[in-house]
This record gives structure tokens, sequence and C-alpha cells, in this order.
């Protein structure tokens, strides 16, 4: 990874961390992201000093507000010559329904939307530096998701599982969209996403109380290797889990449900 640029968002803890801290190891230009800086700071000095990398650098950024995430996409553009692989990996759990400042529904917005919004932001310079990789964190949960579309934001009925399962739906219906588009253009930009497996993470404690997981270092090795390895170098559009591509849930593949999603969230991102 020597020479390559990664950008790791929500890598101030648990898989997000984890992975960045191999990706460092690997000796990669690591971007970490966070939306507390005295954190983020003291993680990039934590890193620094496990794996003795000095290309390192923080990037502050709420994910509950577009107007952060545009101008953390501006900010790395501005200060970035090349950006090799983007793993979109900050997520968030709620069991309450909260709003963002967007009039949004937090874990849609953080988990599907920030991301969907970032990857289009940072497209060009991805475009710029192909090859090059776009890595989504989703989860197994996808497969409980539930799609009404007059629901979506938890309008009629918050259920804080769903709204997760939903959000990660997401992911793996904007990378299959995207992977698609990718090819027709011939840009040499693979996109795809993965379960990372059931880790302990300040997430699964929100959601999931004291349920079992795994360490972080698990749960980063799925993210590390499609960021990575030269195996996956021209796979693009797939959903893995334990570094092998598995099956995504029927609903997932469904293409009209994939191009309407895609739509509806550039409209919710004000893209459209």
């Amino acid at each position: 990874m020597k020479g390559r640029t990664v950008l790791v968002t929500g890598s101030t803890d648990g898989i997000g961390k984890a992975t960045a801290t191999e990706l460092a190891r690997r000796g990669a230009k690591v971007l970490l992201h966070g939306r507390d800086r005295e954190k983020g700071q003291a993680v990039l000095e934590e890193i620094r000093k496990i794996t003795g990398n000095d290309s390192l650098e923080f990037f502050e950024a709420d994910f509950s507000s577009q107007r952060q995430v545009r101008r953390l996409a501006a900010d790395v553009v501005e200060h970035q010559d090349q950006l090799d692989v983007l793993i979109n990996n900050a997520g968030t759990f709620s069991s309450k329904r909260q709003m963002t400042e967007d009039g949004l529904e937090t874990t849609f917005a953080v988990d599907h939307l920030a991301p969907f919004l970032l990857t289009h932001e940072l497209l060009d310079l991805l475009k710029g530096s192909a090859p090059s990789r776009i890595v989504t964190v989703a989860s197994i949960a996808h497969w409980n998701a539930k799609v009404d579309w007059n629901n979506l934001q938890g309008e009629r009925h918050y259920d804080g599982f769903q709204a997760y399962a939903l959000s990660k739906l997401g992911n793996i219906l904007f990378t299959y969209v995207l992977a698609r588009r990718l090819q027709a253009e011939e840009a040499k930009v693979t996109a795809n996403c993965l379960h990372p497996g059931v880790i302990r993470t300040k997430l699964l404690h929100a959601g999931f109380g004291d349920y079992p997981g795994a360490a972080p270092e698990e749960g980063a090795k799925t993210p590390v290797y499609l960021a990575s390895s030269p195996d996956v170098e021209d796979v693009s559009g797939l959903y893995f889990e334990n570094r092998r591509p598995a099956r995504s849930s029927p609903q997932s593949n469904d293409r009209e449900l994939q191009e309407r999603f895609w739509q509806v969230s550039m409209k919710l991102a004000k893209m459209a």
C-alpha cells in the first residue's frame, strides 16, 4: 500500500480505527476521519506510534450534517493530490428517533446518505487517481430491512433496528448501482460492499446491549482486503463476507428498487 492514499471514515473507533491502523502498518497514507478533533488527533498519534507511519492526517466532520460532509470532501480535494481508496465505514445506531439539521432521521442520514453524498463529492478525485476503489461497510442486518416509501425517515413508525437495517440495505443498493455506472463509463474505479461480522463496537453495544462480538481487528479484515488485495483489483459490484463474495438479500438485487432508492437518495442529499 506504499504510495497509496486511503480515506477511512469513522476511524477514531472500532472497525474504522482497526482498518486505518492496519493500512498504516502496510505503508499507506491514511486520512482519518471523526467528528471530534481532539479525539482524532489522539488516535492519529496512537496509530503513528503503533505503526511508525508518519503519513497520517485527520479530517473533522459530523456526518449528520450534509454541509459538513461536503466540507470534508472539499478539504480532501483541496489538500490531496490523489485518493486511491475511499472506505465508507462511519455509522451510528439510535434506539430513539432523532432528526438532523437537514430534517432527516439520523441513522438514515449518517449511515446511508452521508457516504452516498461523500462518494459523489470525491468521485472526480477517485477517477483521477484510477485504478481506485470504493469500499462500503454494510451489514448482514440488511436482510431484515423493510422498504416503506412513506416511512423512510421513520415518519409513521420508528424502530431502531429497522432504521439501521434500512440504511445498510441502502449501502448495498448504492454500491450495486454505482458499480454499474462506473463500469458503463469505463472508469477504472471499483465499488464493493461488505458485512464485517458481528464486531464488539460502540454501535453493537448501542443497538444490541451486551451481545457478544469479535474484536475490531476481525471486523477490519474484509475492508482491508477489499482496499488492498490484488485479488479484487478488477472486481466490482459485489457484496463480501469473510473476504469472499457472498449473496446479499433478494431485495438488494432488485434493479427497480436499486434505481428508485438512488433517485430518492439524490433528492434527500440535495443532489437532484
